[in-house]
């Protein structure tokens, strides 16, 4: 049997990336193939200097709907700006066509010297894990 990780983190350059996938079971229908996840993400500045995130790539694997790439400005319409020690939160989702599939990618810094860097988010898994009141 294997365990189940409730979250996922990874460090770069003084930014800590934390994720915590669920999936919304009440939001998903396995006979249409779309199966609903959350992701609750956290983003820390555990460094020494301000950062502020700019954009987001992620990279989402569907074995069933294929692989897709998500590129935008900030994160679900804002783009922080990170003094030491301070956090930003959100939550988001995504749609799979499958019942397990996995997420990753980065969001791009830039430093008040004009340095840009890229924090990485861990890859995480997407898992429909069956309910105890149903049967399969």
């Amino acid at each position: 049997m294997t365990t189940v990780r409730p979250f996922y983190y990874r460090e770069t350059d003084g930014i800590r990336i934390t994720v915590r996938p669920s999936f919304l079971a009440e939001q998903s229908n396995a006979v249409l193939g779309q199966y609903v996840f959350a992701y609750h993400i956290r983003i820390e500045n555990v460094g020494t200097i301000a950062a502020h995130l700019r954009t987001r790539h992620w990279r989402i694997h569907d074995p069933v709907g294929g692989d897709s790439v998500v590129e935008g400005d900030g994160v679900v319409g804002e783009q922080p700006h990170l003094l030491p020690g301070e956090v930003h939160e959100y939550r988001s989702f995504c749609v799979l066509k499958a019942p397990q599939g996995w997420m990753e990618g980065n969001y791009r810094f830039v430093r008040e010297d004009g340095s840009a860097f890229r924090a990485l988010i861990p890859r995480f898994d997407l898992n429909a894990q069956p309910r105890p009141d149903t049967v399969s």
